[in-house]
């Protein structure tokens, strides 16, 4: 398998490294081109903004579109919104494959970032921790979509529609490879016929 991490701004280097120390084969995804054979797909955190311009720039909308149609694909934070189809009145590209609505930037600066430990459906050995960082929160998800974690005020931070993933937090950022490896054996399912 060949997981491919969308490497045109953001925390991509860390998500490399942890799929790396799971044994995954990954490959940095510039340009269209880049997504040939691939089996997954993370499109990490960063600036949700400048990921969608990048990606019109190197012309990878489309591509990044028709991709996820049927490729495991996982969007943390930033990715997130970029996944999502609905981010309120904000106007930039986004690919629009998942049926959530997200809120920006939904706990303010970086100053007010934090750490929490989750549970989350699908994923054992008791709570995860989630570290948030400028995070944004899905405030509705549609009837094809799993909610698998909620903050206490019944925020959405992690959802999963069929092959498609999106967490509001930074799991590449933690020593917990747990949800990294729901998504390889995601990928690994979805694979083989």
């Amino acid at each position: 398998m060949e997981i491919g991490v969308l490497a045109l701004q953001g925390a991509f280097i860390e998500h490399r490294k942890k799929l790396e120390s799971l044994g995954a084969t990954v490959r940095e995804v510039r340009l269209p081109e880049h997504l040939d054979g691939l089996d997954g797909l993370i499109i990490p955190g960063g600036e949700s903004t400048t990921i969608g311009k990048l990606a019109v720039s190197y012309g990878l909308l489309d591509p990044l579109r028709e991709f996820t149609r049927s490729k495991p694909t996982w969007g943390t934070c930033a990715g997130m919104i970029f996944l999502a189809k609905d981010i309120g009145g904000d106007r930039q590209p986004l690919l629009g494959v998942m049926d959530l609505t997200v809120n920006r930037n939904a706990f303010g600066r970086q100053i007010d970032s934090f750490e929490v430990n989750l549970d989350i459906a699908g994923i054992e050995g008791g709570p995860f921790p989630a570290i948030f960082i400028r995070a944004p929160v899905a405030t509705s998800a549609g009837a094809g979509v799993d909610v698998l974690a909620r903050l206490d005020d019944q925020s959405i931070v992690a959802a999963r529609q069929g092959h498609l993933l999106a967490t509001a937090f930074h799991p590449e950022l933690s020593d917990d490879a747990r949800i990294h490896r729901f998504f390889l054996d995601l990928a690994a399912s979805v694979s083989t016929p």
